[in-house]
């Protein structure tokens, strides 16, 4: 027996029926069929489950180019976007145009790419004010309970009852017009959702046994509430903000569609639009070319908001 077994390597080295595999080439194979597969699947894990699917990944690309646009617009329109020739106005989209160019013949391309930093500025100043706010308001309101709990929430209740449009304006009207004064009134009309979701996030983890078991081996409550409660109840917010991110690029670009806004020859969004308003009979592209470029970045934050929700649901 101990002679078949020491013939079994030279068998398999130097067999000349392909077909002839042994019970060692067979356990070889399932070995490295077993390894690629972990190797496929730590590959797999390595990539979120929301970014798996086409349309997310493609949305999470367009907020990139939106991104980029934003911090390095020179890299995708190095021109001028102010400067323009007065003998090429009003000329369609073309090769030399992308989207054209508008009545004093500057090109609409390279002033939507650069308004972008003015936009998406506003909208992260409004995200951050939103998120900021909301979070301490629904940190407190889910943590200390009673009576604060009960204030804090009623006045979310009255901020959630007015339009969010409509109480922007009213803030901006006691602000001031200006970028900076829309990204903050854009905030804080969406304070009171984020302040929602977090205390319905604080009021389920304050109750878990790994929090009385921190209270309990000697922690204060700061410590409990910033190193225990808030990381395992901010997932929620994180998928809102990138939900309000959107939300908060339609409503500065609808104020400043009004005139809240930077004052011309800015090129927000908004006001790009606006703009192209006396035009659309000849020139259809000055507004629809720049609400278009609105309606796919708002898309595709919300696409790309509810691929993360479901994908932390899924994980829960």
């Amino acid at each position: 027996m101990s002679e078949t077994t020491a013939l079994v390597p030279e068998r398999r080295e130097h067999s000349e029926d392909p077909f002839a595999a042994t019970a060692a080439d067979r356990f070889d194979d399932a070995v490295v069929a077993r390894a690629a597969e972990r190797r496929t699947s730590t590959r797999r894990r390595a990539l979120p489950a929301a970014f798996r699917r086409p349309l997310v990944l493609a949305s999470a690309a367009w907020i990139v180019v939106v991104l980029v646009a934003a911090l390095w617009p020179g890299l995708l329109a190095p021109g001028d976007p102010l400067g323009g020739t007065p003998t090429e106005n009003l000329q369609a989209p073309s090769w030399a145009h992308w989207f054209g160019t508008d009545q004093l013949g500057r090109d609409l391309y390279t002033r939507v790419v650069h308004g972008t930093a003015l936009t998406v500025s506003a909208a992260a100043i409004a995200v951050g004010v939103g998120v900021v706010a909301g979070s301490l308001l629904g940190l407190l309101s889910g943590f200390v309970g009673g009576r604060t709990d009960a204030a804090i929430m009623r006045v979310a209740d009255v901020l959630l009852a007015i339009p969010g449009l409509l109480l922007s304006l009213a803030i901006i009207t006691a602000l001031g017009f200006g970028t900076v004064n829309v990204a903050i009134a854009v905030g804080i009309a969406s304070l009171a959702a984020v302040a929602r979701v977090l205390r319905s996030e604080v009021l389920r983890v304050r109750t878990a046994p790994y929090i009385e078991a921190a209270r309990a081996s000697g922690n204060g409550w700061t410590a409990v509430l910033l190193r225990h409660v808030l990381p395992n109840s901010i997932g929620p917010v994180v998928v809102l903000a990138v939900l309000e991110f959107g939300t908060a690029i339609l409503a500065v670009s609808a104020l400043s569609f009004l005139g809240y806004g930077a004052p011309p020859p800015a090129p927000e969004w908004g006001a790009l639009v606006s703009g192209g308003r006396d035009y659309l009979r000849n020139a259809w592209w000055l507004t629809a070319l720049p609400g278009l470029t609105i309606a796919v970045t708002v898309l595709a934050a919300n696409r790309l908001s509810r691929g993360l929700d479901a994908d932390g649901r899924a994980r829960r």
